[in-house]
């Protein structure tokens, strides 16, 4: 039902291009901290997030660990500066931007690390005759983990701008009537996961997942669409909302997504990572938890879709505008047949815990090394910071009849 050859992934790597990735992403994390205010690099904007300077020392930290200390068998040089502040599980987030050391410190021992890296997974014999260099595993590996932790970056961005808004250009922004494009995905079997060697160990074990009939919307939920939920009452009606959600939404005194404010005219902006704006109508909403997008689902007569949905229709080319905003799923993380945990026990496998809800596709602050259809992101369903939207579903039962990519209004 689902070509899985129809549509090639963006992110499609040869090995010989990912250490090319690498020195990328060692790049975009210089002019990251270098670029950070002097007040803001050991600053801790979120109880979620860690300092940006931290960021930046951790990629670091985690190269060192991989190619120092595991593959050559060396010993740490420094425990208590290193593991101590630089392994999350050792030390809080509170406490890591305080125990950095200067900035010039940390930004010349990083392009030290990035230089001496580099040499080595290019030439170093030990290091390329490791199993873990086979198709050069590692670098494509330590590549994505610095580009999500650049992600996790810009996050930190955004709540340090939310602290110190700033004017935005001003346009109105109406509510727009539910108007998508359903395309219509057949029933049958079709092919979930990857073989490639940049695919994390959750999204490996490809095989083959009986689907039934479904719809799926050609474009993620608009600003538009999202404000006449906001102006239906979506916020305040208690009907849309699971308990948990519900009482969620009382706690937290939520009115609208992250970074949404009414200025002194009326009118919606958002502030983003980068800068405040106004709102387009047809652009996508950003700013979701999982809890608000199922809200708006209930609301439209729709549902979220399946990760597995998500990806059929996304190898199929069905999917326009992927990779503006992360849309969430509707299920929660698991592993595939035949999962095994790679290239260390706890990369996957404590998040399969029935809690972390899975979304597909990429955002404006991905790095193209993850945008691809198997990549499986994954968060609680209250995290509203992570750059996440939806895309609406609908099983084929619950849908009027019209053509394929016939425009359908709000039921």
């Amino acid at each position: 039902m689902c070509d899985a050859t129809s549509t090639a992934s963006a992110t499609s790597t040869a090995p010989s291009d990912l250490l090319e990735r690498l020195a990328t992403q060692h790049a975009r994390l210089n002019a990251a901290l270098e670029t950070t205010p002097a007040h803001a690099w050991r600053s801790q904007y979120h109880p979620d997030l860690s300092p940006i300077g931290w960021h930046y020392a951790h990629c670091h930290f985690i190269e060192s660990v991989w190619l120092h200390e595991r593959i050559r068998g060396a010993p740490p040089a420094r425990t208590h500066d290193w593991h101590d502040l630089y392994f999350p599980e050792w030390s809080p987030k509170w406490r890591r931007g305080g125990r950095l050391p200067p900035r010039d410190e940390l930004l010349a021992w990083g392009r030290d690390c990035q230089h001496r890296h580099r040499e080595w997974l290019a030439s170093a014999a030990d290091i390329r005759d490791h199993p873990l260099l086979a198709r050069d595993y590692l670098t494509g590996f330590l590549a994505q983990h610095h580009a999500m932790h650049l992600e996790s970056l810009e996050q930190v961005r955004w709540f340090m701008r939310l602290r110190e808004p700033t004017p935005a250009t001003e346009s109105a922004l109406e509510p727009c009537p539910l108007a998508q494009d359903w395309v219509m995905i057949p029933g049958g079997a079709t092919a979930i996961g990857s073989r490639a060697i940049t695919a994390f160990d959750n999204e490996q074990g490809k095989h083959q997942q009986e689907l039934s009939a479904f719809r799926i919307a050609a474009r993620p939920v608009t600003n538009g669409e999202y404000l006449a939920f906001m102006q239906d009452g979506g916020y305040r009606r208690p009907d849309l909302w699971e308990p948990q959600a519900a009482q969620w939404l009382r706690h937290q005194q939520i009115e609208a997504p992250l970074g949404w404010r009414c200025n002194r005219h009326g009118r919606w902006v958002q502030q983003r990572p980068d800068r405040v704006s106004s709102l387009p109508p047809d652009a996508p909403v950003l700013g979701l938890s999982w809890h608000e997008a199922h809200a708006f689902a209930h609301w439209a007569g729709a549902r979220l879709p399946h990760e597995h949905e998500w990806e059929c229709a996304a190898r199929a080319g069905q999917l326009h505008d992927t990779g503006q905003v992360w849309e969430w799923c509707a299920n929660t993380l698991y592993p595939y047949p035949g999962f095994r945990a790679f290239p260390y026990a706890e990369y996957s496998t404590p998040w399969f815990d029935g809690k972390h809800r899975v979304l597909r596709g990429g955002c404006a602050w991905s790095d193209p090394l993850l945008r691809r259809p198997t990549l499986r992101n994954f968060f609680t369903p209250e995290k509203r910071h992570v750059f996440a939207g939806l895309r609406l579903a609908r099983t084929m039962e619950d849908s009027a009849p019209h053509s394929v990519s016939g425009r359908e209004d709000r039921p």
